[in-house]
């Protein structure tokens, strides 16, 4: 029997095995067709309960088999799931136009819908309805056969596009390897780095050291090698990535997207992509993402520009470098930090240990939220490294399952995420838990030392757990609405917010401890996290600008005209340039966010989210970092709510106003 066709609760990892993919998902479908063919055959009068809330729960077994699937393509992936996942990409997003494309079914949805001010809903019900019209609008029901059938051929071309485009990016991720055999070439480097790019050779069967364009040898090499032709030989190799003359290469495939989604766009009635995107998103449209991009830019800009300045002549003092390059400004920042904060991310390091991160985390989800977390042994997992955990309330109550899978191997890609494997909804009187998922890649232990996080991971671990509280507390009637369902420019907030407690000395005297001595970390270091917090922030808020700029001029206009996707980024990111450009690099054929995940259109959110944060974090500095009432606040309103309302108006319930981007310029240090 497939184990995937099986009732299960959590994840039957150790059961599967990948010839068992593609029958089950064809048998998912099969089973979400008939569930859907029962409410279109349904003779009695449309209603809320009959079709509004029967939709929402049809699908179930079709969701749990594919998210399992699509979250190892991504976390434990080898050629064969790459293969079963082109196969099945079309499949699914066939099936999903012939819900949308559904006529009868349709017909039943607008019935409701168009009674629906008589029904007397609640917030969350009428929400359920609203997003389930406009699915169906959005997506097509009310086009004529003949662009049905156009609109179906274009997103199989697409879901097929975005996923050879991540397959080309991870394969030229793992083509590069930098093999050193010269110790004098490892000149700067911190022991850390180096013991870890020996064990990679060694894993490689290779003499020497080995570093590659995993971000945990990639970021601390352009940041501390002093070896400049090899920090550019790494930075070009990173920043050529699908841009070379191979079969990996991602032109075409960024040009057919881009041409695809506005053809998309126009068919459905709207002028461009990012219109059809943002109708949907706080934001609501292109021109309001631009104006808010362009305020935040002259804000930036001045001090941006002030900030590279600074470190073009310390460069020139220091090693008479005339013209900083890409592969510098990490180097010497970091040397400049140093200087004036006298912060040494390798100083640091050993208060981090992963372990204790963790701990500390969750420590301070039961302070905010009285979550306990116990680590278990008794559920699969997919590979030896994820740890699994049972949460619980104050009371003892299941709360939900979190796997947490923290390092680096070959089948997994670059970059940290949160997923899930379950979602959370109320049916049939139950309250069916999660099943959460965060995915990171921290530097592996090695065999003298546990591993130890740089202090960016340890806001990337925040960060990612923020996203999963938000999982994990849901508490939401209907399963399409929990969580994480919530409108793109709004689903960053909690994550980002969470990553305020690692600068604040109360949190981190909770977890930051000396690893071999267990002295808790320095006070004057925390001092100087939190000063250095807003280092070179003028040029990091650029180059966040500089993606979202860039994200809304391929989405924001016609791209029929493109031909050159080099000479179109020169154009777009002429008004955020700091570096000189590099001719054999280009950002758009490895930007995985917009063109594989599901930023399109959509990247500004981080920003935008940061507004957002910054406001509400404002009102725990002014309360207390661990205010129950505050806390709590945040928890009934933001966190387990989910898309159950209008993002604006929980926001609003929770902090009493609308946000105001003052307190995020303030803790920027550019007001």
């Amino acid at each position: 029997m497939n184990p995937l066709l099986q009732d299960f609760d959590t994840a039957p990892f150790s059961k599967i095995s990948n010839k068992d993919y593609k029958p089950a998902i064809k048998k998912g479908i099969e089973i979400a067709k008939s569930e859907i063919n029962e409410i279109v055959t349904n003779t009695e009068k449309p209603t809320f309960e009959n079709t509004t809330v029967a939709l929402d729960f049809t699908g179930s077994k079709l969701g749990r088999i594919t998210s399992i699937f699509f979250n190892l393509n991504s976390a434990e992936t080898n050629d064969e799931i790459q293969k079963i996942a082109q196969e099945v990409s079309p499949w699914l997003s066939e099936f999903s136009n012939d819900i949308t494309l559904n006529e009868a079914l349709f017909k039943k949805v607008k019935a409701v819908y168009d009674i629906k001010d008589s029904l007397d809903l609640t917030s969350e019900q009428d929400m359920l309805l609203d997003k389930q019209y406009k699915s169906f609008a959005r997506n097509g029901a009310n086009l004529s056969e003949k662009d049905k059938t156009i609109l179906r051929e274009i997103d199989a071309k697409l879901s097929k596009l975005s996923l050879k485009f991540g397959e080309n990016v991870l394969a030229e991720t793992n083509a590069f390897e930098l093999h050193l055999t010269n110790e004098d070439d490892l000149a700067g480097l911190p022991e850390s780095v180096k013991e870890a790019a020996k064990e990679v050779a060694k894993s490689k069967e290779k003499e020497g050291w080995v570093f590659t364009l995993d971000y945990p040898s990639y970021i601390p090499f352009l940041t501390y090698a002093d070896n400049r032709e090899l920090r550019k030989k790494m930075a070009i190799a990173a920043g050529k990535k699908a841009f070379q003359d191979n079969t990996f290469n991602n032109e075409h495939i960024v040009i057919d997207i881009v041409n695809l989604r506005h053809k998309r766009a126009n068919l459905l009635g709207y002028k461009t992509h990012a219109h059809f995107i943002l109708e949907e998103r706080m934001a609501e449209s292109p021109e309001k993402v631009i104006e808010f991009s362009n305020n935040l830019l002259a804000k930036a800009k001045p001090a941006a520009l002030r900030e590279f300045k600074n470190l073009e002549n310390y460069a020139k003092n220091l090693d008479g470098i005339n013209h900083l390059q890409k592969w510098d400004g990490a180097y010497y920042s970091e040397k400049l930090k140093k200087e004036l904060f006298d912060l040494d991310q390798e100083l640091l390091k050993p208060y981090f240990k992963l372990e204790n991160v963790i701990d500390g985390v969750f420590e301070i989800s039961n302070r905010l939220f009285d979550l306990h977390f116990e680590e278990i042994s008794n559920i699969d997992k997919y590979h030896e490294d994820v740890k699994t955990y049972n949460v619980t309330d104050s009371n003892g109550d299941f709360v939900s399952v979190l796997y947490a899978d923290f390092h680096p191997r070959k089948g997994k890609r670059n970059g940290a995420w949160m997923t899930s494997y379950k979602s959370q909804q109320i049916k049939n009187g139950i309250n069916e838990r999660p099943h959460v998922s965060i995915v990171c890649n921290f530097t592996k232990p090695t065999t003298t030392k546990p591993s130890l996080l740089t202090f960016n991971e340890v806001t990337t671990l925040f960060h990612e757990f923020g996203h999963a509280l938000h999982g994990m507390l849901a508490n939401t009637t209907y399963n399409s609405l929990s969580g994480t369902s919530v409108s793109w420019d709004f689903v960053e907030l909690p994550s980002q917010v969470l990553e305020n407690w690692c600068y604040e000395k109360e949190a981190l005297e909770l977890f930051a401890k000396h690893y071999e001595t267990g002295e808790t970390i320095p006070m004057k270091y925390v001092e100087k996290i939190k000063e250095s917090a807003s280092f070179h922030e003028g040029m990091q808020t650029l180059r966040q600008l500089s993606f979202g700029l860039l994200d809304m001029q391929w989405h924001g206009q016609d791209p029929s005209k493109i031909k050159s996707i080099k000479d179109f980024e020169n154009v777009a990111f002429a008004e955020t340039k700091l570096y000189p450009d590099v001719a054999e690099n280009c950002m758009s054929t490895a930007f995985s966010h917009i063109f594989q995940g599901g930023y399109s259109a959509g990247y500004y959110s981080y920003k935008w989210a940061e507004v957002l944060d910054a406001d509400a974090f404002e009102y725990f500095l002014e309360e207390g970092i661990f205010n129950k009432e505050v806390a709590t606040k945040f928890k009934e309103n933001v966190l387990s709510k989910g898309g159950t309302e209008k993002p604006m108006e929980l926001y609003k319930r929770f902090r009493g106003k609308e946000p105001k981007p003052d307190a995020l310029l303030k803790r920027a240090g550019l007001i």
